[in-house]
This record gives C-alpha cells, sequence and structure tokens, in this order.
C-alpha cells in the first residue's frame, strides 16, 4: 500500500477559502482523486506553507512512497516565507530520493529548485484549458504521458510558468501559449514528473477557481467584465454533470472532448505516476 504525502501548496488563508468555496481544500480534492484511482493508497496530508509544518511522527520523506504537491494561489516570483518552506520540502524531497509529483505550482516549484526559471508567462495566461496540448519529442515515448494522442486539451489556471527547464531536464509537452506544460526533472537523488495544466481538477473545481480568479483574468483581458467570468465558470461546472444532450451541445460550443470531460482521461497523468510508484 503506498504511502503518499500530499503537501497543499496553499497557505491557511488560501486553504480556508478554498474550504469556503467547495467544502474542501485543495490537498484534500487531490487525495480525493489519488484515492478515485489508486484505492489502497495511503494518503498523508501536509501544509509546507505553514510557520508550524512538520512532518507526521514516523512519517519522515524517507518513509513516503511518494509527494504529490497541489497548485496555489501563492507566487515564486513574490517570495516570502510561505513560498520559501516549500522550496525547502522540495530541496529535501529531493534529496530523499521521493518519486514526486506537481501539477501547475507543484512544476514550478521543482523546476525553481532544480535551477530552472520561473515567472509570469509574456505570451499571457491561461485560465480555463489549457489547449491543443503536445507531445514534444522527448514526450512523445514517456510514461508520464502514456494513453495520451497527438493533441489534447486541460484544465489550466495560471499566470505564472517555467520559463527556462533546469539543466538536463526533459519538456514533455507544450503548446502554442506555454513551451514547459510537461516536464521530467531529475536533481540531486529524486525524480519529479509535472505539468503546469490540472489533471487533477475536475469541472466543478475549474469553476470554482475560475470564481476566485475573476479579477485577474479581466486584468488579462480575457473577458469584459466579472459577470462575463461568472457565466463561463456556470457554463464549465454545467460540463461536469450528468451526460445530456444540454451537455452534449455545451461540449461543442467550447470544442471540448472526451480528454478532458472523461475523469479517466483527463486523469491520465497522475495515474501514471501512481502506476510508476506500483513498479519501484
Amino acid at each position: 500500500m503506498p504511502r503518499l504525502l500530499i503537501a497543499d501548496g496553499n497557505d491557511r488563508d488560501g486553504r480556508a477559502t478554498r474550504r469556503d468555496m467547495l467544502g474542501r481544500t485543495t490537498a484534500e480534492s487531490f487525495a480525493d482523486v489519488v484515492t478515485d484511482l489508486a484505492p489502497h493508497a495511503e494518503c498523508v496530508l501536509i501544509a509546507p506553507a505553514d510557520a508550524d509544518f512538520c512532518l507526521p511522527e514516523g512519517l519522515g520523506l524517507h518513509e513516503a512512497d511518494g509527494l504529490i504537491v497541489t497548485g496555489s494561489t501563492l507566487r515564486l516570483t513574490e517570495g516570502g516565507p510561505a513560498v520559501e518552506r516549500q522550496l525547502d520540502l522540495m530541496r529535501a524531497a529531493f534529496a530523499a530520493g521521493l518519486p514526486i509529483f506537481g501539477s501547475c505550482w507543484g512544476i514550478q516549484v521543482a523546476a525553481a529548485v532544480a535551477g530552472g526559471t520561473v515567472g509570469p508567462n509574456p505570451r499571457g495566461p491561461e485560465y480555463g484549458f489549457a489547449r491543443r496540448l503536445a507531445p514534444t519529442p522527448e514526450g512523445a515515448d514517456h510514461p508520464l504521458l502514456a494513453g495520451r494522442g497527438p493533441a489534447w486539451d486541460a484544465p489550466a489556471i495560471h499566470t505564472d510558468s517555467v520559463l527556462a527547464p533546469p539543466p538536463g531536464a526533459r519538456v514533455l509537452a507544450a503548446n502554442a501559449v506555454l513551451d514547459v506544460q510537461a516536464i521530467e526533472i531529475r536533481y540531486d537523488a529524486g525524480l519529479f514528473w509535472g505539468t503546469q495544466y490540472h489533471p487533477e481538477v475536475d469541472p466543478d473545481e475549474l469553476a470554482a477557481m475560475l470564481t476566485l480568479s475573476a479579477e485577474s483574468v479581466v486584468e488579462a483581458g480575457l473577458a469584459a467584465d466579472e459577470a462575463a467570468v461568472a457565466a463561463y465558470a456556470d457554463e464549465v461546472r454545467a460540463l461536469g454533470q450528468e451526460d445530456t444532450p444540454a451537455r452534449s451541445r455545451l461540449a461543442w460550443r467550447h470544442g471540448l472532448g472526451p480528454d478532458l470531460l472523461d475523469p479517466g482521461r483527463r486523469r491520465r497523468e497522475i495515474g501514471n505516476f501512481l502506476a510508476q510508484l506500483s513498479t519501484r
């Protein structure tokens, strides 16, 4: 039974906001996905942004089978103790030889620790979906992307991104907006697989994230006002409801297919990471 540490990238206020919106934190949502894909996994939730953070007694990094780092509302470019504590955890996880998976914030923290560059994407943010993702030549046969086709869409919300990968990293996927959408990083004794997009996020959660980001979406020029963002979020939320003719018409209007709408296909990278753990 694998024991996985799931590190919530948010600070205490960020976790409270998420719980108010969705009834669960980012780490709790991620743990639900992991246990759905691997029912026998033991998920231990940790909050490394907090000043009083410590690993659970009897479960240090060397005793864990893997680490997952979630998304976050924090930004590396803004720094601060909550950011530094998470960089420290990532360094320690690499040093301990842990297999690590991270999405969005997680990929940025791993890349920064390993010597990459993280900052605002000069081509702009992605709010809602990362479109027409495609494997690079190095990603075409990589196990992280096993089962992915020549192109796919995925949930995504980010302003910052990995602008320059760490030395020796393998960039596995990209799209027209961002050159580093998926990556493998070998650093110290550890191995990191991650995505800038959010394979763990369902439509309901994505809708809430869009609502929380409404002001930024408007500032980016992607919506006329926050009411337009709210209307878009309502449509995204409806995409997660039962398969009906109305849902099919909505998916057609947004140009979305089963890679995003089917949970098993949307979570492909997480399932692939968990499958690799079982072979260790």
